[in-house]
Parts: structure tokens; sequence; C-alpha cells
């Protein structure tokens, strides 16, 4: 029998894992560097760009019908220079090239499949091709072959079109236009939330539908703020309903990216380091308002899965779980009746089968995905106790099955919304175990992630770290700071946040727009220097790093950080009236600007004991408008970087509170009661 010999391309010098996954494609793969377009030039050939991220479907499917194929591999040879990128490496590229093709086609996605001159102006943008034309959809080969033709015969066409693209995507898309916001546009997005809201089964809008949890933490702060039930109530349903779904893995906890249908039933099967953390701190929250132990539940279940399946040795956090398993999408989670028999045995097994929907037609291609739509949230708790073991046992015989890829890439932005997850859960939920894990990973990205200068990095994996970190690494892990300092009031988590915050500034403010970059002034130029304001399945870095200026300057009394969210936010101001929908963690931010804003003092007496209920109660209710210090004999280091503290003492030697709102301070509280009393107003 003959043995194939397979031939590494560029991409095994990689660390990537969605760029090794390419490494024995017949396709000549450079990765983005000068070589490629240097290549490029040199041969005359026009550059077939590929992005996509490692645990995508799509992605592994073009990959399988073209990119492993011969006869594509030799017309992209023979015509092109072809480069491979990871967008979870480079968003900087992969948010500039899908701005293109969101300008030139209407829409995005992933893959995203670009052609473009060596020059690097694009001229041709898409996302996924089969092989050949079929239902509708170009084929990649018809499709790369009258390319290479009219690079020969209209080349001067081609450049023409690139050109005009670039100019447009510069003036209509990566700049913003600036206006006066007013609280009518909280008003507007609530609206709008509530017009969309799905009514039967939470959530917004029709399938695919994403949890997007800052749609539902915008609302948790409009019913504090307003009063307004249907808002908490909106946000419940939502929480119940994906809960309830097969988004919701529950046999092995964690949430999946999204789903393909209304009822939250068939997910994408991926699973993301992000969406588990946004969602776990929006259960956090609603746990907070309702005190409904659910929500506690299901935080602790995302918690669980992300402790047990997504934290390395040294631990930090991976990125994503595959859809797919052994060439499937969702064969890994997938149960029938008789399997379920099989392991629980018959009467717990068809008891299981009922509660959880296993039936022999199946939910999803003729198999099974556990959920509980059919099941009254009043049963949740008692179907929760009652087929404890009976999912321990499935979780057991599952584990024994091939699992999904696992992207062990670790993203210092994407670790950062973990932290904060974490920081918030150990401190509503008691829980020492998530705070030692926050720590612990914070640890990791200070001693792994920054370069021999101090300047952070994007991304670990196997020893190395490279790329210079983009806004929303800076923002998210300044977040996590955040999270981690009102969580354990150790000075160091403030102080290293204002340090990164500073830097953040230097990095990427643009001082003529009064905006941020996505990307640093240190960073590799490229087309066009992009910015984000839009607030998709993650909220842009933008949107996080104003909310952080805002908190920051009422933490330290340096108002100027103040002043620049509000030029921020006048600098944009036109395209969150537009689109307050598509802004909704940008508008919490401007949401805080305009409430009476608590910076709450404690200052411990003489007995330690007397400050730990005041502190208790700080950091279990839900205050979204309201910083808080902590003084006290171990943490007066904190005066050399808030001056404004000096003048805080605890009054005759016992546990003493301070209360300023809008820049005016209240009497000074020494008792609970009346603690606790100015904390609910």
């Amino acid at each position: 029998m003959k043995t194939i010999t397979r031939v590494p391309n560029r991409l095994a010098k990689e660390k990537s894992p969605y760029l090794l996954q390419h490494q024995y494609n017949p396709v000549d793969w450079y990765p983005w560097s000068e070589e490629a377009f240097a290549k490029a030039k040199e041969e005359d050939k026009p550059i077939f760009l590929s992005i996509g991220y490692s645990t995508c479907h799509w992605c592994h499917v073009m990959e399988r019908e073209s990119f492993e194929d011969e006869e594509v591999a030799k017309v992209l040879n023979d015509n092109y220079i072809s480069i491979k990128v990871d967008r979870e490496e480079r968003p900087d590229l992969d948010h500039l090239y899908m701005t293109f093709c969101q300008v030139l086609t209407g829409q995005g996605g992933w893959p995203l499949t670009i052609i473009m001159t060596p020059e690097k102006k694009p001229f041709f943008a898409g996302t996924y091709f089969p092989k050949h034309s079929r239902g509708g959809l170009a084929g990649l080969i018809e499709l790369l072959t009258k390319i290479a033709a009219l690079w020969v015969g209209q080349r001067e066409k081609l450049i023409s079109t690139g050109d005009e693209l670039t100019t447009f995507v510069i003036k209509e898309s990566l700049e913003f236009s600036a206006g006066d916001l007013s609280a009518k546009v909280i008003d507007d997005a609530y609206q709008r939330l509530e017009h969309y809201f799905d009514r039967e089964y939470g959530g917004f809008g029709h399938a695919p539908k994403f949890p997007t949890p800052h749609q539902l933490t915008i609302l948790l702060r409009y019913y504090v703020v307003k009063g307004e039930k249907k808002a908490l109530a909106m946000v419940e349903k939502s929480l119940e309903q994906m809960y309830k779904g097969g988004i919701f893995d529950h046999i092995g906890f964690g949430f999946s990216r999204y789903s393909t249908d209304r009822k939250w039933l068939v997910p994408h099967f991926e699973k993301m380091l992000y969406d588990n953390a946004l969602l776990a701190m929006t259960y956090l929250e609603a746990y907070q308002v309702t005190a409904q132990d659910l929500y506690r539940e299901i935080a602790e279940k995302i918690f669980a899965y992300v402790l047990r399946e997504m934290t390395s040795p040294e631990g930090a956090f991976y990125s994503a779980e595959d859809a797919d398993s052994e060439g499937v999408e969702g064969k890994f989670y997938l149960w029938t009746p008789e399997e379920i028999q099989e392991i629980l045995g018959d009467d717990a097994g068809n008891s299981f089968c009922r509660i959880y929907d296993i039936t022999k037609q199946g939910n999803f291609a003729g198999s099974n995905i556990p959920n509980l739509i059919n099941s009254k949230l009043e049963d949740l708790a008692k179907i929760e106790a009652e087929y404890k073991e009976e999912r321990e046992k499935l979780y057991q015989v599952r584990d024994k099955r091939e699992h999904p890829f696992k992207d062990d890439k670790i993203l210092t932005a994407w670790n950062g919304l973990m932290i904060a997850a974490l920081a918030m859960g150990g401190r509503i939920l008691d829980n020492a175990q998530y705070l030692s894990a926050a720590e612990k990973a914070f640890a990791f990205i200070l001693n792994k992630l920054t370069d021999q200068k101090g300047r952070l990095l994007v991304r670990y994996r196997n020893g190395e770290a490279a790329y210079p970190a983009y806004l929303d690494d800076y923002a998210f892990l300044i977040w996590a700071l955040l999270e981690l300092y009102a969580s354990t009031y150790k000075p160091k988590y403030l102080n290293k946040a204002l340090a990164l915050n500073k830097e953040m500034l230097d990095l990427f403010w643009d001082e003529e727009q009064k905006c941020l970059y996505l990307t640093g002034r240190d960073s590799e130029k490229i087309l066009v220097r992009p910015k984000e304001i839009y607030d998709g399945a993650l909220p842009a870095g933008a949107s996080v790093a104003v909310l952080n200026l805002l908190k920051l300057a009422n933490l330290t009394g340096e108002y100027e950080l103040e002043n620049k969210a509000q030029e921020f936010f006048y600098s944009c101001g036109e395209e969150i009236k537009a689109n307050p929908m598509g802004h909704t963690y940008l508008l919490q931010a401007y949401l805080f600007s305009q409430t009476p804003i608590s910076t709450v003092v404690v200052v411990e007496g003489e007995v330690q004991e007397e400050s730990l209920p005041m502190l208790a109660l700080l950091q279990k209710s839900f205050l979204p408008h309201t910083v808080s210090l902590y003084l006290s004999a171990e943490t007066r280091e904190l005066i050399e970087v808030i001056p404004f503290l000096t003048d805080y003492q605890a009054l005759e030697g016992k546990t003493t509170a301070y209360f300023c709102q809008n820049k005016k301070c209240q009497t000074p509280i020494q008792e609970l009661a009346t603690f606790k009393k100015a904390l609910s107003g």
C-alpha cells in the first residue's frame, strides 16, 4: 500500500491553532507578512486573503471542500499569493476587511474571503464559497478563474474598484458623526428593545438568535433607574429561556455561541470563552436584582464548565471549543433514547428522556439535544435536584467520546472578561475559589502577556506571546482590574488599572476626533487605522473603555478622565442616536454619566471586623452607579494615588463610611442600618 507523505506549508511554523489546521493544505499559504506582499509584487499576482478562526464550522467546510483540494490549490498557487489570518489574533485586519465585505455585499461572516492588490486594497469580498457553483452560491474555482483573467486583461478596472472601495470605507464606515446626546437616547434604546423582544421565548428579533448580554444588562440598569418593571421582565424571560434551551449544555454546562432557531433549541455548538464570561456576569447581576437562586445556579454552572474544561495548568483561560467532532456538527452533544436507557436503566432513562425532550424522532438531525423548553419555570429547581445524579452519569459517558477541538490559545481580551466574571462571582457569591482563579489568571497575563518594556500583548500559546495589544485587550483587562479591586480592595489592582488606562489613552486616543482607535500608534500600519463602537456579540472595546474612564474618574477624583468620556460621547453622538440598540454597552456608559454617582469610602476602625458587614453590603448589592474604596491599615498606600483620601478618618476609632453623590458629601455613617438605607437610596 502506497504511503502518502503530507508536506507542510509555511503555516507549520505558526502558533495559531487556526493556521496550524491549514498547515498540510496543498495551497501554498503564507501567514500575513511582508514576505507575502513582496512575493505578490515580484510575481505580479493578486492576493487571496482568507480570514477565519479555529472553531468556525463553515471555515472547516470550506477547508474540506476547497483548501484540501488539489484542483483548487493549483488555481490558487498558479494565479494568487494566498494568505491565512486568524481573526482572533488579528482583529485589526478582520475588522478592516470585514468592513469592506459589508460595504460591498451588505453582509459579512466567516470564513471571510478577500481578493486584493499587492498594495492590500481589496476589490472583491465574500464569505463561504463551495468548490463549484451550487444552490445560488458562486463556485470558488469559477470565481478564481474569472478574477485571474480579469487581473490579466482588465487590471486597471480592478485596481480602480479597490481604490474607490478604500476611499469609501475610510470616509463612510470608519469615521463617526458627532452630535449631542440626551437622556432620550436611553429611552429610545429601551423602546427598540421592547419592540424587538420575543415575548414567547425571550431574546430579541428572529433566528438566528445571539445572547448579546449587554442588551440585557442595560435593561437591568434601566429597571433600577426608571423603575420600569417590563425591562426586568424582559431580562428574566430571556435568561430563563436561554437556560432551558439547547444553547445551554445541560450535561456539561456552558453556553454555545448562538441559537439557529427562535426557541434557543438548536445551537451553533461552538462554545466561546467570551460568551460564557459575559453571560455569567449577566446571570450574577440578575441574581443581585431578584435574589432568584436559579440565576446563581446558572452562573455557578458556567464557572464549573470554565474551570473544568477551559482553564490551562497555569490558570489562564482557553479561547473556544469547536462545534464539530468527528467531522460532524454537534455530534459530541447529541443523544438517542437508547443511549440514555443503556446508561441510566429503563425507568430512570425513560424519566430523563421525558423531562429533557429525548425522543425517537429526535429534535436535531435525527438525534436529540437535551433541553427543558417544555418545562415550567417553577419546576426547574426540582428537576435540577432530582436529575443531578443522572446528568453526572451521562457526563462521564460523554466525556469518553471524541471531544470537539479546543482552541488553547490564551487571548488577553477574552481572559480579561472571564477574570471580571470570576471576580464578580467571588464577591457576589462569597466564593473564594472563583476569586482565586481570577487573581491567578491576572497574574498569568501580567507575567506572560507583556513584553520587556511592559507593553501588553494579544496572544499566548506554547511559550510564545505575540502582537501588540489592541484597544479591546486594554479595555477588558482594565474592566477585570476594576472588578478585582471591588472584590478584594487590594490597592495593587486599582493602581494597575490606572497605569493601564494611562497607557491606553497614550496609545489609542484620537486627539483630533476625540475617540479611540482599535490599534495602537505603535501597531502595524494597515490601510486604515480602524475605529469601532458597535456593540455586537461582544461589547466594543471603546464602549468598555469609556465606562472604565467614568468609573476611574469617580474613584480617584481625576475628572479629566470624565471629560474625555464626555468628548467621546459627542464624537459619535449621531451614530448612537441612529442605532441605539447597536450601542447598548456604550449607552450603559452614557447612563452612568447621566446618573447621580455615589462614591463610598469605608475607613476601617480599630476593630477590623466592624467594617466587614459594610463591605459585604457593598459587594453583594446591585449598585451599577456606585463606586467604592476601602481604607485600612493595610491599604493606606491608596492615599499616594488618591490624595483626597487623606481627609477620611475613622471617627472615634470606629469604622466610618463616607457617602458622596454629585460631588457633594453626606454626614459620615457608622451604623450598619443607616449605611444600608443610604445604599438603597
